[in-house]
């Protein structure tokens, strides 16, 4: 009988342990209940794997102030996972780069509310946007820029 390596057994029990990890990766959203583009964008983060639990509430400003999110970087609901900040429209794949490079870092931001953005699909319209990493320091620089819907450059 032909044995084996080890590591041919445990692949399978990798490969799962790695499946489970990213099925459990939670999202928390804090929105107004009035936000339908906030709706959208929570079914766009579950589409793309991810758990999302969601808060309703009158006024974000103190919980995306609280969160660190600089006024001029504000969006319409804040949100948050394995410790950083997501404010805003941001992709999902943005967010795994995030998780995956764990910098030191608030978090992710799409300011504003853009056309073309997950959750903020508009028939025949598609704006460029970036998505801003918000620094410990106050300081904040382009992760990713987005044209017409599709990612044009990342940094």
């Amino acid at each position: 009988m032909k044995r084996r390596p080890l590591s041919m057994l445990l692949a399978p029990l990798a490969l799962l342990a790695c499946t489970q990890a990213a099925a459990a990766t939670v999202i928390d959203v804090t929105k107004t209940p009035w936000c339908g583009c906030c709706s959208e964008w929570v079914e766009r983060m579950e589409a793309a794997g991810f758990t999302v639990t969601t808060r309703d509430v009158d006024n974000l400003d103190p919980v995306a102030r609280a969160a660190g999110v600089p006024d001029t970087l504000r969006s319409c609901h804040t949100a948050r996972v394995e410790g950083y900040t997501i404010e805003g429209h941001v992709p999902a794949a943005d967010i795994r780069r995030l998780l995956a490079s764990r910098p030191d870092a608030v978090g992710l931001s799409v300011p504003g509310m853009v056309a073309g953005s997950p959750g903020m699909e508009v028939p025949g319209r598609s704006d460029p946007y970036m998505v801003v990493l918000i620094g410990r320091s106050g300081k904040h620089r382009v992760w990713a820029r987005y044209e017409g819907g599709a990612p044009a450059h990342r940094h």
